[in-house]
């Protein structure tokens, strides 16, 4: 029998694998499954409290919402809203067209976009003629950028970007780890401009489903034994019992397992291996998190004096304040809001810059409030507001983090049965999440020499 500890979409993915080659499997589970995928419905809102899409051009989340027969579901973003802005000298400047990723793709929107100097969309156009850096440098996403596209692009442009995927610090996070692509690219074809514009497709971007991606969760869920869902049992500590391990619960009984699946945040695997190997609990430990907020504010038909542009905005480190992003919900995706109302969302929180998040609800509906006040002139009283709250919810894979994840392979060697899968280590998005389940549970088929 394997246990998965972990009830979000890592967890669950692993365990439909094993479901359908027929393993027994138990997931453990302390409060609800989906983990960071929550969405509310409130008076005809869609209120996602996490994430609120996935990248289609990652196959492993289209692909999960095909096998589970949700296809009908599926949504893009609505094109008639098409844009970004980035928050810039108090104002909203709109995202040049061709961005892809972290980077751009076109010289041209490059050269005429107003969110940049003229001396800093000068510079970001010599990209093409910049020498590769040092092969194998574990270099900062912050520096990488700077020295290919310049310090205005980095701050106006990519560092925006960059806090909006990972609420991260770029002075800090690894390219490397965080978009191997453009080291890989730089290396190979010089211009990471060029090689980007050669791969751009037309294809879908970000999708969600019609109801919200808890929809995802209550499938896949639905395609799961009941019996073998143990929901509010919190696992205490793990420890090995010669080929099997023992989970100790804070409630009933504990479960022996022939293999684990850790499926939960590194700090929370750090402290239940603490028993089975201690160097491999600091490991873990090693990876630093960034907590973050969402805001959520629902207007009644008529409350906002002029319609909202696009489908949001970024506020860089650099134009100051808490306010990471701002995504204008009904506007992105439509079903989102009754007809006539607005749905907005406010993301608070990114690396060194948390302290906001110490403030009760009331303060950051306040805060989300004035902003709508500052950008969009809207002073209504909202109908809906919904503050979700995420601590110590992201990880930072900072330079030296694909150093140490070379270091928990080895010391999981030392350990068959157990292993480790999610967000923490090799990708922090749905997709992502979903192939890493996907992984973990084929090792776990593979070593009992079961069907995968």
């Amino acid at each position: 029998m394997i246990a998965i500890i972990g009830g979000g979409i890592t967890g669950l993915t692993a365990a439909l694998r094993l479901h359908e080659a027929g393993v027994p499997f138990v997931v453990i589970e302390e409060s609800r499954l989906g983990g960071k995928i929550l969405t509310e419905r409130s008076a005809g809102f869609v209120v996602e409290g996490g994430p609120d899409c996935f990248l289609a051009s990652k196959p492993e989340g289209v692909a999960l919402v095909s096998r589970l027969g949700l296809e009908a579901r599926l949504c893009s973003t609505e094109p008639a809203h098409r844009g970004t802005f980035v928050r810039r000298n108090g104002r909203l400047h709109r995202l040049p067209e061709g961005l892809t990723g972290l980077v751009p793709t076109r010289i041209g929107p490059l050269l005429s976009t107003g969110t940049l100097t003229l001396p800093g969309r000068l510079r970001a156009s010599l990209e093409p003629l910049i020498r590769p850096g040092a092969p194998d440098d574990d270099e900062t996403i912050a520096r990488f950028a700077r020295r290919r596209f310049g310090r205005d692009a980095y701050d106006w442009l990519i560092e925006p970007l960059l806090s909006g995927i990972y609420a991260g610090d770029g002075e800090q996070l690894s390219l490397a780890a965080t978009f191997p692509l453009l080291a890989e690219l730089e290396q190979r074809e010089g211009s990471v401009l060029r090689a980007m514009a050669r791969r751009r497709s037309g294809g879908a971007g970000f999708v969600t489903l019609l109801g919200g991606l808890a929809e995802l969760v209550d499938a896949l869920a639905r395609r799961l034994p009941g019996d073998q869902l143990r929901l509010g049992a919190a696992a205490v500590t793990l420890e090995s019992r010669g080929t099997a391990f023992q989970v100790e619960l804070a409630q009933g009984p504990g479960v022996t397992a022939d293999r684990v699946i850790l499926a939960v945040p590194a700090p929370v695997a750090a402290r239940l291996v603490v028993p089975v190997d201690a160097e491999l609990s600091a490991e873990l430990r090693g990876i630093p998190f960034v907590s973050t907020a969402t805001v959520s504010l629902g207007f009644a038909p008529g409350a906002l004096r002029r319609p909202l542009a696009g489908y949001g905005f970024l506020s860089p480190r650099a134009a100051g304040g808490a306010v990471v992003a701002g995504t204008w919900t009904s506007n992105k995706f439509r079903g989102r809001a009754p007809t006539g109302a607005t749905l907005v969302r406010f993301f608070i929180g990114r690396a060194g810059a948390e302290r906001t998040l110490e403030q009760p609800d009331d303060a950051l509906i306040q805060l989300a409030r004035s902003e709508m006040a500052r950008l969009a002139g809207v002073s209504a009283t909202p109908a809906l507001a919904r503050v979700f709250r995420w601590p110590q919810s992201m990880p930072q894979y900072v330079v030296g983090h694909r150093v140490r994840l070379d270091r928990i392979a080895r010391l999981l060697a030392r350990h068959p049965g157990l292993s480790l899968a999610g967000a923490s280590y090799r990708g922090v998005g749905i997709p992502d999440c979903i192939a890493s389940g996907s992984a973990a549970a084929g090792d776990a088929l593979e070593q009992i020499g079961a069907a995968a």
